[in-house]
């Protein structure tokens, strides 16, 4: 991979004392899609939050366009081209859809029309507050915010956790199209390891907060052994 777009280097992060993961190694390309798969507990989402510099640092080395940010504070980072959707969401109950939009919106490809267009739901409820959306609408409004700050790295953390099948297919086909469209990287971090692995270029399996298993996307949805090992995940079922 030539000149990667964020690069970690044998981080070790965790939380007060606790170490969660454990000389992570990783880089990620611009445009490029990966997979963030494991089961609960593992150190998925603390690899996320550690992406944003939201855990303690013990050791390691975080670059973003080549530039040393690992001691970068999350909202710089956020102006650097960091996009983070958290699992809780965190949308501001109180404005309404449109409200939400705009207050984060930053110049580039990303704006109020084309997110529309990606959660069709979201322009015929514009004017509805964040609190009287359904658990759906809500996650489509907290991707579509951070996709109004045009991130250069887009972090997606359990999107489709707790949502209907009828609404995490709808996600799905939302975050296909971001991924097409080539305007940013894509850090995925899913328990539904089948629809993670249709919808990324590579995949990474954590266990003991290290990498486990590494392959592109295609082929790891092809190792039943691996999966069925270090997730429990029978995709011929699928």
């Amino acid at each position: 991979m030539a000149d990667p777009l964020l690069q970690l280097e044998e981080v070790r992060a965790g939380y007060g004392e606790a170490v969660v993961l454990d000389g992570i190694s990783l880089a990620i390309g611009q445009g490029e899609s990966l997979a963030i798969l494991g089961r609960n507990g593992v150190g998925k989402s603390t690899l996320v939050l550690t992406i944003m510099n939201l855990t303690a640092l013990f050791s390691g080395t975080v670059r973003f366009r080549g530039r040393d940010v690992t001691r970068t504070p999350a909202h710089r980072r956020a102006r650097l081209g960091f996009g983070w959707v958290p699992q809780e969401r965190d949308i501001f109950p109180s404005l309404s859809v449109e409200e939400n939009l705009t207050v984060v919106a930053r110049p580039g490809p990303w704006d109020r029309e084309r997110v529309f267009g990606l959660f069709p739901s979201l322009k015929e409820r514009r004017e509805n507050a964040g609190n009287q959306l359904s658990g759906g609408e809500q996650q489509m409004l907290a991707i579509g915010r951070t996709l109004m700050s045009n991130p250069q790295l887009l972090l997606l953390d359990e999107p489709m956790e707790g949502l209907a099948p009828i609404v995490v297919d709808e996600l799905a086909a939302a975050i296909a199209g971001m991924t097409r469209s080539g305007d940013m990287a894509l850090v995925l971090v899913e328990q539904h390891g089948a629809i993670a692995l249709e919808l990324t270029d590579r995949a990474i399996v954590i266990e003991r907060g290290r990498i486990a298993h590494a392959a592109p996307s295609a082929v790891m949805a092809g190792q039943a052994a691996p999966l069925d090992r270090y997730l429990g995940l029978n995709l011929a079922d699928k």
